[in-house]
């Protein structure tokens, strides 16, 4: 199941996009103002986002750009004109696409499994460093050779590797594991993340997973420097 962060200050239409959209086995959640919306992005993991660019305390444009130092989630951008100089600036800060309100239901369904098929076709194989990871057949290369991890500890690095620039908390690891039908104990979470920095060694003197201590885990930044 698809989970989508909706930004819409708007509650009557917030509220008619979760309904329409539940229906179609997304799950929603709504924030009415810029401010909340990055508290739920900083505490919870999206697949997608649909953003209002006017929002009562900021403006989406703001947002994506503020998105866009983190992550790489697909961003729909509403607007209630199709003013051709926002539009551009809105598709220039990191969005993805965009829709005038009003729109049809239909329209939106199909504008985001479009994102998300784009989405996960660019995320299916992804390289950090010497390690490469292929989402769909679930295997890891280190210079070209298979390292073997458990079901938990792939999990695990497939949630830093789609958030590399994002760090995760370790509720939001324990969410994702559970997710994946892996039940993992909060107190074993440190295990499991050492034996995964284990098995992946070193990159150019950096362990590929951080701790950020008192918060959670991200992929090293020296190790994302190094790979840019």
């Amino acid at each position: 199941m698809k989970k989508v962060l909706i930004v819409e200050d708007d509650i009557a239409l917030a509220k008619s996009l979760k309904a329409a959209l539940e229906v179609k086995d997304y799950q929603i959640e709504v924030a009415d103002c810029y401010n909340l919306a990055i508290r739920m992005f900083q505490h919870m993991t999206f697949d997608i986002l649909v953003v209002d660019i006017q929002l009562p305390d900021g403006d989406g444009i703001e947002l994506c750009e503020y998105i866009r130092k983190q992550s790489q989630l697909p961003i729909l951008f509403l607007t209630a004109n199709d003013n051709e100089e926002m539009l551009v600036k809105g598709l220039n800060s990191g969005g993805d696409d965009y829709m005038t309100k009003p729109f049809r239901i239909k329209e939106l369904y199909a504008r985001l499994q479009a994102l998300l098929r784009r989405s996960q076709s660019l995320q299916d194989k992804m390289i950090v460093g010497n390690l490469q990871i292929d989402l769909q057949r679930r295997e890891v290369f280190i210079e070209k050779q298979e390292v073997h991890l458990s079901t938990i500890d792939f999990d695990i690095l497939k949630m830093l590797m789609i958030h590399k620039n994002q760090v995760l908390t370790r509720s939001q690891l324990l969410e994702a594991i559970d997710q994946e039908n892996n039940f993992v104990e909060d107190n074993t979470l440190s295990v499991h993340v050492k034996r995964l920095r284990d098995k992946l060694g070193i990159y150019h003197g950096h362990s590929y997973i951080e701790t950020v201590r008192g918060i959670g885990y991200r992929l090293n930044k020296e190790v994302l420097y190094e790979d840019e």
